[in-house]
């Protein structure tokens, strides 16, 4: 047995190398993007004074890259998937912002507000863009079979075969699950295997099969086997290899801002904040709502009257459709739609429930006869959903949060379900941007608790983003 005295020196595990070439690929994209908007900026400005031009174009690239090192927006762990290398990224960008505004205010230095008020909301917008796309190619491959770190996973056979759908359903986040250890050695099935990924050993001979194998990821799950004594020998274990150690809490599907690793009493212990519902990030998204409502309003607006036009010169029925919906807190309000369907579509519903194709208590049909041929397309690009930004404005809705749902719905809710009603609904969420009405009735729920537990504006911030490639797309949309 290892004790801790006699354990090698721990070593970060090595970098598999696609994650090297990736690391280096973003890295060199955000220095190329942020040594060409400076040098944009000081061929316009430094005709004058070049010299002072030349100093406020250096300071303000340490600045940024200082920022963004600091921020530590170029750790493997964290390039790739989900909204932490975004947050990351706006986390140092912001740091170099208030370093240049401090330290032109402090010294007097004028020729910074260019730099701070231009360049960095340039590189900005930039950047988040290019690190975006430099995501899509690696997910590309991703989805391909290649650029995945090789998983050994160890725990019940119950939990690894949850393990093993999550990581085949979303290969993008670069898992796959390529051998089992289970307490007794053994899978289930003629095969002895575990959703067809084969058991190689018992959990206690887990380390070896990790040294022998050249696992990246070592994934332990819930089984009665694991103690906090066994877990912690693991760990000293596998400090000489180049595996990295994750251990999945089970106890709740709980991620993101909310989830916090504290030690008390020399126990380490995951601490949950609760949601929040109030407060100063809330008021940065009301007024984010409100003002980015107005604006695509603003800047649609010729699309909007045209859209308008052809749903009135379809049939010469009314052009917008109203619904009652319920919103935050359960409050009912009056959701407004452009008109898809014929103008008897709710009278004709009820002959056609023997044809329902929605999850739960949803009515869908991939090919509802109610639908106009005008309304066919607004529904394949979600074009039907623009009038909502009125009850954005309005403040019965936001641009993100969960599907607004319907008062029958919510009479069938249960209390995981009714939770949803915590926060205001969105004209955009999770559920748009992962297979909309394609999507089961768990998933749907399960997607919108996910973002009422773990809401923050650089999730928002992200959904905005993927909804625009999910609209462009029109999967699930019928």
């Amino acid at each position: 047995m290892v004790s801790p005295r006699s354990a090698p020196e721990s070593v970060r595990p090595m970098l598999a190398g696609w994650q090297r070439k990736y690391q280096l690929a973003v890295v060199a994209c955000d220095v190329v993007v942020v040594l060409a908007v400076t040098a944009v900026l000081a061929v316009v400005t430094g005709a004058s004074a070049p010299w002072r031009t030349i100093m406020s174009a250096v300071l303000t690239q340490v600045a940024i890259l200082a920022g963004l090192g600091g921020a530590r927006a170029w750790s493997p762990s964290i390039l790739g998937d989900g909204e932490e290398e975004f947050r990351r990224l706006y986390r140092g960008m912001f740091t170099a912002l208030v370093t240049l505004a401090v330290s032109g205010f402090a010294f007097d230095f004028g020729q910074l507000r260019p730099w701070v008020f231009v360049a960095l909301p340039a590189i900005a917008l930039i950047d988040f863009p290019v690190r975006y796309i430099l995501r899509r190619v690696l997910h590309k491959r991703r989805q391909a079979g290649r650029c995945l770190l090789p998983v050994l996973a160890a725990g019940g056979v119950g939990t690894i075969s949850d393990l093993i759908g999550r990581t085949r359903g979303a290969p993008h986040q670069g898992w796959r699950v390529e051998a089992v250890c289970t307490a007794d050695g053994l899978g289930i099935g003629p095969d002895g295997k575990v959703d067809g990924v084969p058991v190689v050993g018992r959990i206690d001979e887990l380390t070896e099969h990790v040294k022998r194998g050249g696992y990246r990821i070592v994934a332990v799950t819930a089984d009665s086997y694991w103690t906090p004594r066994r877990l912690q020998q693991l760990a000293w274990e596998l400090e000489d290899t180049n595996a990295e150690l994750v251990v999945a809490p089970v106890l709740m599907e709980v991620a993101g801002p909310r989830l916090h690793v504290t030690g008390v009493l020399g126990m380490p212990l995951l601490r949950l904040s609760a949601p929040v519902f109030t407060g100063a990030r809330r008021v940065v998204k009301e007024i984010v709502d409100r003002v980015g409502a107005t604006f695509l309003i603003a800047v649609m607006s010729p699309f909007l009257l045209f859209a308008a036009l052809c749903v009135k010169l379809s049939d010469g029925g009314p052009v917008f459709y109203t619904q009652r919906r319920i919103g935050k807190d359960g409050r009912a309000f009056t959701m407004v739609k452009f008109r898809t369907m014929v103008t008897d579509a709710d009278r004709v519903r009820a002959e056609l429930l023997a044809e329902n194709e929605g999850h739960g208590p949803l009515f869908k049909m991939r090919n509802d006869p109610r639908v106009t041929r005008v309304g066919a397309i607004l529904r394949r690009y979600s074009m039907d959903e623009l009038p909502q930004l009125l009850n954005v404005v309005a403040g019965s809705m936001s641009l993100v949060g969960p599907r607004p749902p319907l008062p029958e719905e919510t009479e069938q809710y249960g209390p995981d379900a009714r939770r949803r009603l915590l926060v205001k609904p969105g004209l955009t969420g999770l559920w748009q941007v992962s297979g909309r009405s394609d999507l089961p009735w768990e998933e749907s729920v399960r997607l919108d608790l996910r973002y009422v537990e773990d809401w923050s504006l650089a999730l928002d911030a992200l959904i905005l983003w993927k909804t625009v490639r999910a609209v462009l797309k029109g999967q699930g949309a019928y």
